[in-house]
Order: structure tokens, then C-alpha cells, then sequence
């Protein structure tokens, strides 16, 4: 019997010497022109089918067939060693429903007004450690210190943490190779468990703290070890990670259309599209996790069988010629702008409008504070991390002043 032939990479579709991670979207173009759905690998995680069209992708999203728990995988044995406790991106419902319900009410809009005013302090603190002068990296001297340091207040990491922190979260998301992500992962499953027990012994008014100290009165049922786990690292690592890359993605879109920039120091009321053009054109959230069919379906025409992977691009469905005109243009007046960059469904980013209003401050302050960024080096020459999940910029130098 002849053995089935291995479907391409994202890498292998590209023409030869074109860069995906520094621009994947003609890739993605090429394969919405062929059709919605495609069959890839993807390198460490196996074959899947990779949804590459708006229409598609919503439907993908809101599919019950299709379930986040990768116990529903045809090929899955085990968590792979890296998995740190089970969180709502590798559940569905009513475990997801429950563990969601645990701290949706810590991230309503009601909640987000009361923190913007600690977000704005923050952002203040960190603009006055960088230089009037000169050349600095925006990425790590601004877009990470202000998000690291508002979900850490948030969840209650205390501030002599938070540099290892970022060192494990950044191992797991974009790793140098499986061990090193193994490695990272033991250690901040052990660093969690300690916190989650201290913040049991002695809790306080931090969102993990509240977690760790749930009980029977309150009309749900606790989380258990695994699902505290999963739950502090999920927070941790969506909660800054992504905003990360919204910070410093949306300053290199406007660097980069500098016909844009003027527009937005113009008006500056326009600062909160500037985001949602940002999510929509450089998606920090690559893609979805990871989908696979309970049982057969079919995406826009094409079967998927049971037990195969889905993954969902935001990206490319974000830039779907069919809902946004010209969509290889960042234009900060766009409207209607039904962008997938927090995804959609029951899935769809609990942290969203926390992101939102890091970035939003972030922007605002800094192109006040600095009004005079400019590239320092050749923007071609700057690199960017990639995992299935997520993209965005591994430096930013600046020259300000």
C-alpha cells in the first residue's frame, strides 16, 4: 500500500528565500485564493487542517463538533510532559463554562475602568526610566514591563518574581527547543504550586489569592490543583504575552506608515482604532489553539474526520479580501473593522478588554511623552518570534529625542 504523502509547511508554500515570519500574509493569500481550507503540517504538532478565510474561520469557532480538549485528538496519548495543569483554552464545556465563570467577573468592563487609572500610573513609571535621547529597544524596555506589570499586580506575583517569570513564559510560547521548554515548564509549575499554597495560608485581595480560597459557598465548585495550576498560568502567560506584541506590533505598523502616525498625533481620539487596525493587520494571536473533531464535519465544504486537528488562523482570516478592502493596507480610519484578533465564540479572549486598554494607554502616553520615535535601525532588518499561537517583534530600536 502506498504510504500517504506528507502535506507541505507554511515554510515549504512560501517561495524560496521569502521570510514567514517576518510576512506570512502573501503565503496565507495564495491559499485563501485556492480555497478556505487546506491540509499542512505543522512543525512539532502534526498534521492539521489550517482555515485560512473569514466566513470559515467564525464558523470553525463556534462549531461544537469541534473541541479544544486534545483527548478528542485521534493521535493524543499524553499532555506531552508540557502541559502545566488544564486551563479554559484546553477544555470545553461545562468544565470551561465553570472555570470561566471563576474569573469573568474580574475582567468586566466595570473591573478594567477601575484598574485603567493603575494602568496609566504604570505606564507613567515606565516611560520616566527611558531616555530623552538616544537609542533604546521599545520591546523590552516599554511594550513588556508595563502588560508584565499589570497582570502580576493583578494575580498577586510579587515584583521580585516577575523577571523570572517572563523568562519561563517566554520559554514555553516561543522555545529554543522541546527541552528548553520542558525545562521551563517544571520550574514554573513548581513556583506556581508554591505560590497558589502560600496565597491559601495567607490569602489576600488578589485575583489569585481569591482562586486559591474558593469554596463550596459561593455556588461553584473549586478549582482543583490541576485546574489552579492552569488557570494561574494561563492568566500569566496570555496576559501579557499577547499585549506584548499589540504594544510594540501597533507602534512598528504606524513607524512603518508614517502617513498614519501623522493621522494619529492629529487625532488623537483615534488611538483606540489605531489597536483594533493593529490586532487586525499584525494579529499578536496568531491563530487559534488547537481544534480537533469529535466526530465528522465538514469546514466550507471540505471533510474533516474525526479525531483530526483544526487550526484556525486569525491572521489570515483577518486579512480576508472579502470582509476588508485592500486588506494589505493598515489604515487606522477603517470601518467596520470585524477583526478576529481576540478570536470568537465561546473561546473568544476573556482578556480582551484589559489588552485593549494596556495598549490603548501604552500608545497614547508614549507618542505623547516621545513625540519624536523613529526607526534606529533599517525596519527589513528586524526579526520576529513565531510559535503556532502567536507573532510579534523580538526587539524594537528606537531613536528618541
Amino acid at each position: 500500500m502506498e504510504k500517504p504523502t506528507q502535506p507541505p509547511t507554511l515554510n515549504d508554500l512560501a517561495p524560496e528565500g521569502h521570510d514567514m515570519a517576518a510576512n506570512p500574509y502573501p503565503v496565507y493569500a495564495a491559499l485563501r485564493d485556492k480555497g478556505p481550507v487546506h491540509r499542512v503540517l505543522v512543525p512539532e504538532s502534526g498534521e492539521a487542517w489550517l482555515v485560512v478565510t473569514r466566513d470559515a474561520a467564525r464558523a470553525a469557532l463556534t462549531d461544537p463538533r469541534l473541541r479544544n480538549d486534545i483527548r478528542h485528538s485521534s493521535s493524543w496519548h499524553d499532555d506531552g510532559g508540557h502541559a502545566i495543569g488544564r486551563n479554559m483554552l484546553q477544555t470545553d464545556p461545562p468544565q470551561h463554562t465553570r472555570l470561566r465563570h471563576l474569573v469573568a467577573g474580574h475582567f468586566t468592563p466595570g473591573r478594567i475602568t477601575a484598574l485603567r487609572p493603575r494602568i496609566e500610573a504604570i505606564a507613567t513609571d515606565v516611560l520616566a526610566e527611558l531616555p530623552h535621547h538616544g537609542t533604546v529597544d521599545l520591546v523590552s524596555a516599554y511594550a513588556l514591563p508595563l502588560p508584565v506589570t499589570v497582570i502580576c499586580d493583578l494575580l498577586g506575583i510579587p515584583a521580585s518574581d516577575r523577571a523570572a517569570f517572563h523568562a519561563w513564559s517566554n520559554a514555553l510560547v516561543m522555545p529554543e527547543n522541546p527541552e528548553h521548554a520542558t525545562s521551563a515548564a517544571t520550574e514554573l509549575t513548581a513556583y506556581l504550586a508554591e505560590l497558589i499554597e502560600h496565597k491559601r495560608r495567607t490569602p489576600d485581595s488578589a485575583l489569585l489569592s481569591i482562586l486559591a480560597t474558593v469554596d463550596t459557598a459561593t455556588g461553584h465548585a473549586p478549582p482543583t490543583r490541576e485546574e489552579l495550576l492552569g488557570m494561574a498560568f494561563l492568566l500569566l502567560v496570555a496576559g501579557h504575552e499577547t499585549t506584548v506584541n499589540l504594544i510594540s506590533g501597533t507602534l512598528h505598523a504606524l513607524l512603518t506608515h508614517p502617513d498614519q502616525l501623522d493621522l494619529l498625533r492629529a487625532e488623537p481620539e483615534l488611538t483606540g482604532a489605531a489597536i483594533e487596525e493593529s490586532l487586525r493587520y499584525n494579529s499578536p494571536v496568531h491563530a487559534s489553539a488547537f481544534r480537533f473533531a469529535a466526530e465528522p464535519l465538514d469546514i466550507a465544504g471540505t471533510h474533516i474526520p474525526a479525531g483530526d486537528a483544526v487550526l484556525i488562523s486569525l491572521a489570515a482570516a483577518s486579512r480576508d479580501p472579502l470582509h476588508f478592502p485592500d486588506p494589505d493596507r493598515f489604515d487606522i480610519r477603517r470601518a467596520p473593522n470585524s477583526h478576529l484578533g481576540f478570536g470568537h465564540g465561546l473561546h473568544h479572549c476573556l482578556g480582551a478588554r484589559l489588552a485593549r486598554a494596556e495598549a490603548t494607554i501604552a500608545l497614547r502616553q508614549l507618542l505623547h511623552d516621545r513625540p519624536t520615535l523613529a526607526f534606529a535601525t533599517d525596519p527589513a532588518t528586524l526579526t520576529w518570534r513565531t510559535s503556532t499561537l502567536l507573532r510579534g517583534l523580538t526587539e524594537l530600536p528606537l531613536r528618541v529625542g
